[in-house]
């Protein structure tokens, strides 16, 4: 692929470090590279494809099982889990099926007023992916115009997207393809399993593989509100990780305390070691 691909993708991870969380995932849902990698490219209301939809949730915002503040996972039987109990999934297929049908229509940027970085014989990695991309008339329409059923969960606001009723123009699919997208994404960001999740992750590859539970609680904490009732704010997380009592001090010697070198670390490793 040509060097744009990674570049964009990394600028867009670079930008918004200290950024917000739901800006990143906005971002990176229209990402050309993310795009094409995860397929949504190419997923359209006649060829829908989940990989972005179902990666978007499992990988990137609230993975498989539902999670305390503290990280642990809530069982469908109890909380705290007990022996024998079956953790509680967050979503089953058939929000991945609906996640999928909202994010149809999708492809490379390729019109001139919407997109200025186009150049002859090369596919557009640099601006955001746009909606039915190419198409002229309404019956070439690849975004998918039914209803769809989001997440469902305590104090979520945006569980259903209604089907299109208004949908005779592309402008106005596309205002509805873009008010459908907006409310999914809303949807994820706003999962009570995001905060620990995330924060989990972060403290992983920031200061230990094995955080306490105390220590996701105070991270996830400032996910859900960074001081002034702001959801996502990741300097203050990220502050959060780095100033916490477990990631300062002298030196641990806590045999759970540390983390595992990352593949290219340990290879390079091993490569300065036998010279």
């Amino acid at each position: 692929q040509q060097s744009r691909f990674m570049t964009e993708y990394y600028k867009i991870l670079a930008n918004n470090a200290f950024g917000n969380y739901r800006t990143l995932m906005q971002q990176m849902t229209l990402n050309p590279a993310m795009g094409n990698y995860l397929d949504m490219v190419r997923s359209t209301r006649t060829a829908p494809n989940e990989n972005y939809p179902r990666e978007l949730k499992q990988l990137f915002s609230i993975g498989l099982f539902e999670l305390n503040q503290d990280g642990t996972v809530r069982c469908v039987e109890n909380n705290p889990c007990q022996p024998g109990d079956t953790p509680a999934a967050t979503y089953d297929q058939n929000v991945v099926n609906n996640f999928t049908k909202v994010m149809t229509g999708w492809n490379f940027c390729n019109q001139t007023a919407s997109c200025p970085n186009i150049a002859v014989g090369t596919v557009n990695y640099i601006d955001p992916m746009l909606l039915n991309a190419g198409v002229t008339t309404v019956g070439n329409n690849r975004h998918d115009l039914t209803a769809k059923t989001l997440l469902n969960y305590p104090g979520s606001t945006t569980t259903n997207i209604a089907a299109c009723t208004n949908c005779t123009t592309l402008p106005n699919i596309a205002t509805y393809a873009n008010n459908s997208l907006n409310q999914a994404l809303d949807n994820v960001f706003n999962h009570p399993t995001l905060g620990p999740y995330v924060s989990k992750v972060l403290i992983q590859h920031l200061v230990t593989s094995d955080p306490t539970p105390a220590y996701v609680s105070r991270v996830a904490a400032a996910f859900n509100n960074n001081g002034s009732g702001v959801r996502g704010d990741m300097k203050a997380v990220i502050t959060a990780i780095l100033l916490d009592p477990e990631a300062r001090g002298d030196a641990k010697t806590d045999p759970n305390f540390g983390k595992l070198r990352e593949p290219v670390q340990l290879t390079t490793n091993l490569a300065r070691t036998f010279d």
